[in-house]
């Protein structure tokens, strides 16, 4: 960082220098070439930006960073499904509680309803986190909840492997997982999906890292016989040179 600033703090003294210096006969002589000069200003240029869009990086890092923090206050005063639901409504998802008809959704101004405050002792079963910035550090929010059936990760951005992953925390309740539309999954992260022997429904559509999608479907179906998988949005008669016997290799390793 420092020595960035000094590269800018140089090259923005040469760039005064040369602006201030009399338009006489000898001057203009030992003028550097136009060239030289336009490309000096657009590194400069090049380098501010660069710092700018590293700054804005960092910081919409930390915010994700910050959205998905564990809720450890709440759930010390209120216990864990009320934290469980906090969370989710903060971070814009939905939810239901077991036994209740009714979900608890946050609207698109992050509004929501505070009577889940009503329901302390009941557990949450089902989890609509679709579109939200939710990530592998936000399932520490999640880990109490033993009776979850359906979660939803539709459109996430923040869902990698590793997330899949840790998905075994909740391999003896979850029965149906939505991973459509998740850019950052690939071959690896679907592997670790054996370890949820309860899941009856799959929906893997439109991953656009999985590129050998029917060789995977047939690998998955191979791990969880009693799974229902949706896998739309592929084009099943592309094939990559020596995609298929790579993934074969790898799910298999996995296995």
């Amino acid at each position: 960082m420092i020595t960035q600033f000094l590269q800018r703090y140089f090259r923005r003294s040469a760039l005064l220098l040369v602006a201030r210096r009399p338009w006489s006969s000898s001057s203009q002589s030992s003028l550097p070439p136009f060239h030289t000069r336009l490309l000096l200003y657009l590194t400069q240029r090049f380098y501010d930006v660069e710092m700018l869009l590293s700054w804005r990086s960092k910081l919409k890092r930390r915010g994700v960073q910050k959205k998905n923090a564990y809720y450890s206050y709440t759930e010390r005063f209120y216990g864990s499904n009320l934290a469980t639901a906090y969370f989710i409504l903060n971070l814009k998802g939905g939810f239901r509680y077991a036994g209740q008809p009714d979900w608890f959704r946050a609207d698109r101004k992050g509004r929501f309803s505070w009577d889940f405050m009503n329901h302390k002792d009941t557990p949450i079963e089902d989890v609509d986190m679709s579109y939200t910035v939710f990530n592998y550090t936000g399932l520490n929010n999640l880990e109490g909840q033993q009776s979850l059936r359906t979660l939803s990760l539709r459109g996430c951005p923040e869902v990698d492997d590793w997330f899949l992953a840790r998905l075994h925390m909740f391999q003896d309740s979850l029965e149906e997982l939505d991973i459509s539309h998740c850019p950052r999954i690939t071959t690896g992260g679907l592997a670790a999906l054996r370890n949820l022997k309860g899941l009856k429904r799959l929906d893997m559509s439109s991953l656009p890292r999985i590129s050998t999608p029917g060789l995977v479907i047939i690998l998955l179906e191979e791990m969880l016989p009693q799974c229902k998988i949706t896998a739309t949005g592929y084009d099943h008669s592309l094939r990559e040179e020596g995609g298929e016997e790579e993934q074969k290799n790898h799910l298999q390793g996995q296995r």
